[in-house]
C-alpha cells in the first residue's frame, strides 16, 4: 500500500515540529532509563543487553539532536522532569529486579512503537528522510522489546500491571513534551 498524505489541501499538515521535539525528548528519556537500570544492576549479566540498548538510544538522540539544531525545533521545556522521572523509573524497576528492568523496556518499547507508526502513518510521503529515519528506530525499539521479552520480562511479578503504568506514563509524556 503506498503512504500518501492524511491531509488534503486545507488541512492542516503534520506538525513536525512536535514530532521531533517528542522523539528527541523519548529517545533522551530512554537513555535515562538505562542509565538508572545500569547504574542499579551493576555487573549482573543482563546489563550487557540493557548497554548495548542504551548505546543505540544514544545514537537516536543524537540523531535527533542534530535535527532540532538543523530545523530550529526547540527541546520540550520539561526535559529536567524527564531527566529525574527516566532516571528513577530505570532505577525502581532494576531494583526489583533483572525481569522487571526488562518489563520496563517491553512497556516502553511496545508504546513507542505504536507513536512511531502513528508518526509515519501522519507523515504519508511528505518528509521521506524522516519518515526513513522514524523506520529504522523504530525496528531497534521492537528489536529491544523483543530482546526484554526474551529476557523474561513478561515473568516479572505483577506484569501487566507494571506494564499498564509504564505504557501510561509514556503516553502522557508523549503528550506532554509535544505541547510544552
Amino acid at each position: 500500500m503506498a503512504l500518501r498524505p492524511r491531509w488534503r489541501p486545507g488541512d492542516k499538515r503534520p506538525d513536525i515540529e512536535s514530532m521531533i521535539r517528542v522523539d528527541q525528548a523519548g529517545e533522551y528519556g530512554a537513555t535515562r532509563i538505562y542509565a538508572g537500570q545500569l547504574a542499579v544492576l551493576g555487573p549482573h549479566p543482563a546489563a550487557r543487553a540493557i548497554a548495548r540498548m542504551e548505546s543505540q538510544e544514544r545514537h537516536h538522540l543524537a540523531t535527533f539532536d542534530d535535527m532540532m539544531i538543523e530545523r530550529g525545533v526547540r527541546p520540550t521545556l520539561i526535559q529536567p522532569i524527564w531527566n529525574v522521572a527516566g532516571h528513577a523509573l530505570g532505577a525502581v524497576t532494576a531494583f526489583l529486579g533483572p525481569s522487571a528492568a526488562m518489563a520496563c523496556t517491553a512497556a516502553v518499547e511496545t508504546e513507542i512503537d505504536k507513536h512511531y507508526e502513528d508518526q509515519v502513518r501522519s507523515l504519508g510521503v511528505d518528509e521521506p528522510d524522516l519518515s526513513a529515519t522514524i523506520r529504522q528506530f523504530q525496528a531497534e525499539e521492537l528489536e529491544h522489546r523483543d530482546t526484554a521479552l526474551a529476557a523474561g520480562a513478561e515473568d516479572t511479578f505483577g506484569y501487566p500491571i507494571l506494564s499498564t503504568l509504564i505504557r501510561a506514563g509514556c503516553r502522557v509524556a508523549i503528550a506532554i513534551s509535544k505541547r510544552i
